[in-house]
């Protein structure tokens, strides 16, 4: 009886005494709770690139490339290039002839000299010369290059060259460690490490080179008079980002993981100064086999498609279109005689994954298709009316009834958002200086968005979307869901003529 009294008074003088704290643990309290059972993520502790960087080195080749074309003035004149590029939405940006000589890396991939590139390194080259890990200087051949990857497939008169293995790309993870293995700034071999920083990522440099003029548009300009029409974006990008040092020359390198084993394809920075600051991106190795076959069996790529146009869905294209899902990409047309429209696939329907994998923005369907051939099958898993069902896709090919321009990889229902274009009605005055009966005028252009990748200049005078005129942004907005085959049209009227851009 004593020891119970005893304890009954020590636990009420406890509770007398204790903080109230409305039953709320601390935050730190709420923390050992949650993660008491799970496991401690381990660091990578000393990480060691030196056998890596040694295994890889020797089959990483500078190439040098020469033109017979000569270096562009970078100063504005009054040439009718200005007046090209101004159509184009140059933004001041003069579009530079092939220089006298450039250079670029590339990475072996046989002892018998065949090498992969990027399709800048050594498009339009008269010349192409290859210097080995030994110092020897040969010449290359193009056996394959495609503008839509940025990969190119060279090959030299060489036997018993050192290679790199190809690794598996979808294997790669966000943080892992990986080596850039290049011929930066025209130096020698130079290696640099860092993490990958994200997947999938689309970043519209490739879209930007297709809407760039031609020296042969730019000649058929002088001769005629007319400016081209643009043609839609058939780019595929879905480049593996890294903070690994990369500069110019360092396009068509190897981007390693920390065994050794080829993941990508360096290709890219993202700089407003045009050298490093931080971001870089590769091709994944494994969109790069199936190009780099086509172009040794074929000369070129041949591309298998679905047969659908569609958009990328988040929180607000589902609220605009009326669905519950937030991700995947949901499907704005099928087009007549294509492989989605024998396998069932219908306007409407939300696509969630591609032979298992889940889909949650366009680069994953594009790299996933881009691997594969016409005649090829693929499992679709889409989303109809909340429930979810799976289908084969024959893949069909160029020449088949099939627009490739419209097919997989053109966003259609584009919003006024997704342009990152502010628009206004064209004042009576601008108008009349252009002779256009309506139109509105593009106040605004926000950074890394559509117009902006398109180079498409604030102050331009835009008559007509999908060819609907438009007086107002409400226009604007009401006219894009209308595109065709999911191509998307502005048109205007610049003091140089008419213009159109489709993308």
């Amino acid at each position: 009886m004593a020891a119970f009294i005893g304890g009954a008074a020590a636990i009420g003088g406890y509770k007398l005494l204790e903080p109230k704290n409305d039953g709320l643990l601390s935050f730190a309290d709420q923390q050992k709770v949650l993660f008491a059972n799970n496991p401690k993520i381990s660091s990578a502790g000393a990480v060691d690139f030196v056998e890596a960087a040694a295994a890889v080195s020797p089959a990483v080749v500078h190439i040098k490339t020469s033109y017979g074309g000569s270096s562009a003035s970078q100063g504005r004149s009054s040439s009718p290039m200005d007046m090209f590029e101004d159509f184009f939405g140059g933004g001041g940006r003069r579009m530079q002839r092939a220089p006298r000589a450039a250079s670029g890396s590339g990475v072996i991939l046989t002892p018998d000299g065949y090498i992969v590139t990027n399709n800048h390194v050594v498009d339009n080259a008269d010349k192409i010369e290859v210097i080995l890990s030994d110092r020897r200087k040969v010449s290359a051949k193009v056996i394959g290059k495609d503008p839509n990857t940025d990969l190119a497939l060279i090959k030299v008169d060489a036997t018993d060259l050192p290679v790199v293995k190809m690794g598996n790309s979808d294997n790669v993870q966000i943080g892992e460690w990986v080596l850039a293995v290049g011929f930066p700034l025209d130096l020698q071999t130079t290696v640099t490490a860092g993490i990958v920083s994200a997947k999938a990522r689309s970043i519209g440099i490739l879209a930007k080179d297709q809407q760039q003029p031609t020296q042969e548009e730019f000649e058929e300009y002088q001769r005629t008079g007319k400016m081209p029409a643009r043609t839609a974006n058939t780019s595929i990008e879905s480049y593996i980002q890294t903070d690994a040092a990369i500069n110019p020359g360092n396009s068509g390198g190897a981007l390693v993981n920390a065994n050794g084993e080829l993941i990508g394809i360096n290709a890219a920075i993202a700089s407003q100064t045009g050298t490093n600051v931080g971001y870089g991106f590769a091709i994944p190795v494994n969109l790069a086999k199936k190009i780099l076959d086509d172009f040794r069996k074929y000369g070129s790529v041949k591309r298998g498609f679905i047969g659908v146009t569609f958009s990328t869905l988040d929180a607000e294209a589902a609220e605009k279109l009326g669905v519950k899902d937030n991700s995947g990409l949901y499907v704005n047309e099928v087009l007549p005689g294509s492989g989605a429209a024998g396998a069932g696939i219908q306007k409407g329907d939300i696509i969630k994954k591609v032979d298992g994998a889940i889909i949650y923005d366009s680069p994953d369907l594009q790299e996933k298709i881009g691997r594969l051939s016409p005649g090829d099958k693929v499992e679709l898993t889409y989303s109809r009316n909340g429930q979810l069902k799976d289908t084969k896709v024959t893949l069909k090919g160029e020449g088949t009834g099939v627009n490739p321009n419209a097919i997989a990889k053109a966003e259609s229902g584009l919003s006024i958002d997704k342009l990152g274009a502010s628009f206004a009605p064209a004042p009576t005055q601008l108008k009349a200086k252009y002779g256009a009966k309506n139109g509105v005028v593009v106040t605004d252009v926000e950074q890394g968005k559509m117009f902006d990748s398109l180079e498409i200049p604030k102050g331009l005078l835009v008559t007509a979307v999908n060819g609907k005129p438009v007086n107002s942004a409400k226009d604007v907005e009401a006219a894009l869901p209308q595109s065709r085959n999911g191509v998307t049209t502005v048109s205007g009227v610049t003091a140089q003529g008419h213009f159109t851009y489709r993308f």
